[in-house]
């Protein structure tokens, strides 16, 4: 039988898949590049943003004259021929990659806007002084040598790893925050017998989440609201005071933006530390953590408590519980949002109408008149329902 290459034909590649002993984690960690380094990524920053805006204008008007859709490889021969252009030849003093990789963002910005994934994708701003860009490892060209990390274009930048690994570097984000800091990610392909753990712990535990108290458990302890947002609001403010009082083309003003971004980065990165040691915590010493599967988007409409828990970052919580617990052999089981947790007595299983008044912090059954803090039999509730649900589903 003649081969694909023997009929004048080309072998179609097919698409690159993970083995399925492996798993890709990130690592993520802050570099100190030089002034030339700097200078060097902003013009790769907006390079990056010229090859997506260009692109996106091309791929419109496209559509609106021939409802022709333009493919990721076509996109690909169009910054082919504009690297060879007079007028666009400085797109070749930056990493190649990231502008592959921009072409590939935007192909998949369209396509979850066609599977209504998404909005209809938009221009990146020049505004923002946020950006980022990312490039692929090819030939080990993105690697950790002592204290340095190596990038495309960019050579030995120094680096803080607070963190060692072992594995393949698939690619790397660089990114410049608002508040004027770089961070490099690196997306690793580790083994999964080596990053997912066996599960040693077999204690179980619910939790109910709340505004007043972060969370309340089923074992009766209360993990309070740090409320960091509380706290740390009134410099937020006078910096962005400070800022409306500036001319927004003067130096002054450039400089006061960095004083806001950085009032903000310090409540990120509070909130964020307080998380990641709680969700630590429950992924380390328990096998089993059942949460109530809260649809958060909804309860953002209320007007009076929708600043309350954008602070509280319950989303965020559960995110992290939900990549942690698996890693440290243990399962997140989640309960619908319509089970009454706090209505049902945990003891004999009777439904108080009553209760579902949220002032109602207290209450004793008058069915079997136990006593029940509404947050402790809440999380007890969900436990229970959990492992009835988990239960069910695998018989």
């Amino acid at each position: 039988m003649d081969t694909p290459e023997e009929n004048g034909k080309k072998k179609k590649r097919k698409p690159w898949k993970q083995a399925p002993d492996k798993t890709s984690t990130a690592y993520k960690f802050r570099i100190y590049p030089t002034e030339a380094q700097k200078h060097q990524m902003a013009r790769t920053f907006g390079c990056k943003r010229y090859v997506y805006n260009h692109l996106l204008d091309i791929r419109q008007n496209e559509w609106k004259a021939n409802h022709h859709g333009i493919t990721y490889k076509e996109s690909s021969r169009i910054l082919t021929d504009m690297k060879h252009r007079k007028e666009t030849d400085w797109l070749n003093r930056v990493d190649s990659m990231a502008l592959q990789e921009s072409l590939r963002d935007l192909d998949r910005a369209f396509k979850n806007f066609f599977k209504k994934l998404a909005k209809y994708p938009r221009k990146k701003s020049k505004k923002s002084f946020a950006q980022s860009y990312r490039t692929r490892n090819q030939t080990g060209n993105i690697r950790i040598v002592g204290k340095e990390i190596w990038l495309p274009k960019l050579g030995a930048v120094k680096t803080k790893q607070h963190r060692t690994f072992s594995g393949r570097i698939l690619h790397a984000t660089v990114v410049r925050t608002a508040d004027d800091k770089y961070f490099v990610s690196l997306c690793v392909e580790v083994d999964k017998s080596a990053y997912f753990q066996d599960m040693k712990n077999t204690k179980k535990i619910g939790i109910d989440v709340g505004l007043k108290s972060f969370y309340a458990d089923s074992e009766g302890n209360v993990i309070e609201n740090p409320k960091i947002f509380d706290k740390l609001h009134k410099r937020l403010k006078k910096e962005q005071q400070k800022l409306a009082r500036t001319n927004k083309k003067s130096a002054n003003h450039r400089k006061q933006r960095v004083k806001v971004a950085r009032a903000y980065a310090k409540i990120s990165n509070k909130r964020s530390d307080f998380l990641h040691k709680k969700t630590h915590f429950l992924a380390t010493h328990y096998g089993i953590v059942a949460v109530e599967h809260l649809r958060i988007k909804g309860m953002l409409k209320n007007s009076k408590l929708s600043k309350a828990i954008s602070t509280v970052a319950w989303g965020e919580f559960f995110r992290q519980l939900e990549y942690k617990m698996p890693k440290y052999g243990g399962r997140l089981l989640r309960v619908e949002t319509t089970y009454p947790s706090s209505q049902t007595c945990h003891v004999c299983g009777y439904k108080n109408p009553l209760v579902k008044n949220l002032d109602v912090r207290e209450w004793d059954c008058p069915k079997c008149h136990a006593h029940h803090d509404r947050d402790f039999n809440a999380a007890k509730n969900i436990l229970s329902h959990a492992l009835d649900i988990d239960a069910r589903a695998s018989s």
